[in-house]
């Protein structure tokens, strides 16, 4: 048969896109490839479970307008569907007098993208929210919260298996051609045609692109999050979300504290360079794709600009005590004794040729074709209304 519509991915952001065309077009055949036995096996399934309440992103950008539209979807359909999902929010902390003013600017930001009830604290107003924290000032985030991720994507396939959906596993795909009457996709068995295809693919996303003729500049290059978890005992030090100011020249949040949906307190992660695209090992290594990478102009002008942060984030990597010494700046009284080694994530960085990051969702559109090719944090939060911003680029470029 022909399909009407072909997933790649069955992350969040595939299950998402998938859900939204099923609702949107009822009748509709939709097949979903996943080359993996499971739903959100990666990216979807290895970060801690945070809803990001959209404070830090720049007004007017996919992200801030995807990441609150979808934090509201997200936690309707969690509690319509029974997924577990608490919204108990999480403060932002400044640690000393220096940091007050990027405090307020982060601050202003937040009012700008309308991020609801949040409000500056000093001192004594957050040691009553989380005793245990050293800090100066906050921002209260009351709307941000954790969930379930998986379980929600478990539920995402559920429903569609209802819904005129046919979900395929273990089909890595390794060809797109496009016959001008349809979409031919090649997996591991078989070859399937379909009017429209959608790829999802998180860390492989440029791999698929360019794999259906499409010449983007974007890179995906792989950086891995590596955790602890608070054993039992030390859980006390953390009630909710606890962040630290993140620094302005670094792309990441910084390490933080996590109570997890499903049980027990993450700290991390760290950000170091990925040697393998889904390595989540410490020695972790893809020579193929290492090589790839080292080839890309882009990563090694990155490298250049942030070479120090670089090395401090690998230290913390192969020193405890170094990561310990980070989380001591939010919480003075945590210890090695108090942390587990947690599992690992890799995320999807897309570089571009001059070494600057791409910082907003970026999609490419074919003929017959639309590409997720950068689907960076909050990307989970922001997953349904995500798919419904695929759902009107179909609309737009697809005849339908």
């Amino acid at each position: 048969m022909i399909y009407d519509f072909t997933i790649v991915g069955a992350g969040i952001v595939g299950l998402s896109t998938a859900y939204k065309l099923s609702l949107k077009y009822p009748n509709a055949d939709i097949l979903i490839l996943e080359k993996e036995d499971k739903v959100a096996a990666h990216q979807t399934g290895k970060n801690s479970g945070v809803i990001h309440s959209g404070i830090y992103y720049k007004p007017g950008s996919y992200k801030a307008r995807n990441c609150v539209n979808g934090r509201h979807q997200l936690v309707d359909f969690c509690r319509e569907h029974d997924v577990p999902v608490d919204v108990c929010g999480k403060v932002i902390v400044a640690t000393c007098g220096e940091e007050l003013p990027r405090l307020k600017k982060i601050y202003e930001r937040g009012l700008e993208n309308e991020i609801e009830d949040i409000e500056l604290i000093d001192a004594d107003k957050l040691a009553e929210i989380e005793p245990h924290v050293h800090g100066v000032a906050a921002i209260n985030v009351p709307c941000a919260g954790i969930v379930d991720y998986s379980g929600m994507c478990r539920k995402l396939l559920e429903l569609l298996e209802v819904r005129n959906t046919t979900v395929v596993f273990n089909q890595a795909v390794s060809n797109i051609t496009d016959t001008g009457d349809f979409v031919e996709v090649t997996a591991t068995a078989h070859t399937w045609q379909t009017k429209y295809l959608v790829s999802c693919a998180g860390l492989y996303a440029d791999h698929l692109a360019e794999m259906a003729g499409i010449k983007s500049p974007v890179q995906i290059v792989p950086f891995k999050g590596e955790y602890y978890e608070l054993k039992p005992d030390a859980e006390y030090l953390v009630n909710d979300l606890i962040y630290p100011l993140p620094n302005p020249e670094f792309p990441f949040l910084g390490v933080h504290f996590t109570r997890m949906a499903v049980g027990g307190i993450e700290c991390g992660p760290n950000a170091v360079f990925a040697f393998k695209r889904e390595g989540y090992e410490k020695l972790s290594f893809n020579l193929q794709e290492t090589i790839e990478t080292f080839n890309f102009p882009g990563f090694w002008k990155m490298a250049k600009e942030h070479w120090r942060m670089g090395l401090d984030e690998y230290r913390r990597s192969f020193s405890k005590k170094a990561f310990v010494k980070g989380l001591q700046k939010l919480i003075p009284e945590v210890q090695e004794h108090h942390l587990k080694h947690s599992p690992a994530g890799v995320r999807a960085m897309a570089l571009q040729p001059n070494g600057e990051i791409l910082d907003d969702f970026y999609f490419e559109v074919a003929d017959r074709q639309i590409h997720v090719l950068n689907a960076p944090s909050p990307a989970a939060t922001a997953g349904l209304a995500i798919g419904d911003e695929i759902v009107s680029r179909a609309e737009e470029h697809f005849t339908l």
